[in-house]
């Protein structure tokens, strides 16, 4: 880090500035030690302090969690929300997981094209749901539920347990919740099914065509 100061010709006072990274990076009880003798995890919180050494406004960060454990990976994550409280962070990455805990706004690049720009909330709404699960109180006969506006078809899972294909948004979903309370059906949960992080990115990617 010291190195790195010199290398960037940092103008903060040295010592005390470097203290203050390592603290921030949680290295500090690992100050003593080479670099080639720490764990992947370490030397990634290195990496990062190296990163930020000269207070820059904009940091890249490629892969951060790459070959991490679980609770490595959890305390970078952690690290990279405590940075971005200063710091304008671009994080690069493919793995989705990372893309969803850690970022707030997405840009997907495919071959060279931007298919993608908008909020984490927009990217995992941007299939829109078709289908949704009601737990009920009580056994429906599917012709009635079917019977309902906006209702295409509907599965029987268990435990009074069912899946609605739909169509017409919310107000189907208003339609059979005021149908359950007249029936008496004991309507307790009804949750909207999105798709996965990994469906969003195949049809953005073309690799999944879209639903008719």
């Amino acid at each position: 880090l010291g190195f790195v100061y010199d290398l960037k010709k940092v103008k903060f006072p040295k010592k005390p500035h470097i203290d203050e990274i390592l603290r921030l990076v949680k290295i500090d009880n690992v100050k003593d030690k080479l670099i080639s003798k720490l764990s992947k995890g370490y030397r990634q919180r290195v990496g990062i302090a190296q990163a930020i050494v000269h207070n820059p406004k904009f940091v890249v960060l490629d892969e951060p969690t790459n070959g991490l454990d679980p609770n490595q990976i959890l305390e970078i994550r952690e690290l990279i929300k405590e940075i971005a409280k200063d710091h304008s962070i671009l994080l690069s990455t493919h793995i989705l997981s990372e893309v969803q805990a850690t970022c707030e706004y997405i840009r997907m690049i495919e071959h060279g094209n931007v298919v993608f720009t908008g909020t984490m909330e927009e990217f995992n709404n941007y299939i829109k749901p078709d289908s949704f699960i009601v737990y009920m109180d009580q056994k429906v006969a599917t012709e009635e539920l079917t019977a309902i506006k906006g209702i295409n078809n509907v599965e029987t899972l268990d435990n009074n347990k069912y899946r609605f294909h739909f169509e017409g948004g919310r107000e189907t979903m208003q339609r059979l919740l005021q149908m359950g309370v007249e029936k008496g059906w004991g309507i307790s949960e009804m949750t909207l099914e999105k798709s996965s992080l990994d469906e969003v990115f195949a049809q953005l990617s073309g690799k999944r065509k879209t639903k008719a």
